[in-house]
């Protein structure tokens, strides 16, 4: 089977090359090999590639710099899409495409489920929703995409919340954290292993995708504050840092963004759970796991 990552060197891309299994082909993609900026090229690379498999994890993920670049967020985010499934349309292969908790508002007082009603407070999550939009009309019916929604995806690799906090304990005394946020921390190893387990159980071409929209999260919920104290707990009792700085818990209106965040964005990963037969694994095992993962391959937290 041949898969096609694009994004294959960040964070979640990494993963899912360690962890693909043995008989996958794997084509992986970055900005100089396929740039989601060119839409256009997009298509012309699916075409002549012909992967059974596209993994887009690829994104423009700056939230608040989204704002200001809008239009090549969409190009990025919504865009290529478009051009991957119309290239999979010619060619016949299925594409599963890796989406946010920030499509919907966080006004709610209970998990998302993948058919709850979407609406974005900033441009990355339009452009994410939209990208979602262009899916359901070109390839649900031909059964051949998969929306995959995370959220607060941390890991061992790339830039991330996780890393950047580990940073920032050690060079400042005192940190300021917003609370009113709360989320459910995922990893790139959790994630990633879900990915997996959807290509095998989708690629049985007699199988109908009763569920393309699905999500998945560490179990747990947190918010960015207790992230940040928990990866500062956890990175000084591993040795990666020598000092833990203070977390003071600050309102979001006290942390002026150029974006909006939503302040619930708990995501509902029970039909996942159920499709794949999965277990799902706390959000602080997975930050102790990413920790060891620093450590056992001396990987840089700057």
């Amino acid at each position: 089977m041949k898969i096609l990552i694009t994004g294959a060197d960040g964070q979640l891309g990494k993963s899912l090359i360690e962890q693909a299994p043995q008989s996958i082909d794997i084509i992986a993609t970055n900005k100089k090999t396929l740039n989601l900026a060119c839409p256009k090229d997009c298509y012309d690379y699916i075409i002549s590639n012909k992967p059974d498999w596209i993994i887009n994890c690829a994104a423009y993920t700056n939230v608040d710099k989204a704002e200001e670049e809008k239009e090549l967020t969409y190009k990025v985010n919504k865009e290529s899409v478009f051009h991957f499934a119309n290239a999979l349309k010619v060619v016949g292969g299925r594409i599963l495409q890796i989406s946010t908790d920030y499509v919907f508002d966080g006004k709610n007082n209970s998990p998302y489920n993948p058919s709850s009603k979407k609406n974005p407070l900033n441009i990355y999550g339009l452009s994410k929703s939209l990208a979602e939009d262009t899916l359901v009309k070109l390839l649900f019916k031909t059964n051949q995409a998969i929306v995959l929604r995370t959220s607060w995806l941390i890991g061992p690799y790339g830039n991330n919340f996780l890393k950047k906090m580990l940073y920032y304990h050690q060079i400042k005394d005192r940190l300021d954290i917003v609370y009113d946020q709360i989320s459910s921390p995922t990893s790139t190893i959790s994630l990633a292993e879900v990915c997996w387990e959807i290509i095998n159980f989708y690629s049985n071409k007699s199988k109908i995708i009763s569920d393309p929209i699905l999500h998945w999260s560490n179990s747990g919920i947190a918010s960015w504050y207790d992230l940040s104290f928990f990866i500062g707990e956890i990175g000084f009792e591993a040795g990666l840092i020598n000092q833990k700085a203070e977390i003071n818990p600050i309102k979001s209106d006290q942390y002026i963004t150029k974006a909006a965040r939503p302040h619930f964005s708990v995501l509902d990963n029970s039909i996942t759970k159920s499709l794949l037969n999965l277990s799902v694994s706390h959000w602080q095992r997975e930050i102790k796991l990413i920790c060891d993962k620093i450590i056992k391959e001396n990987i840089e937290i700057k």
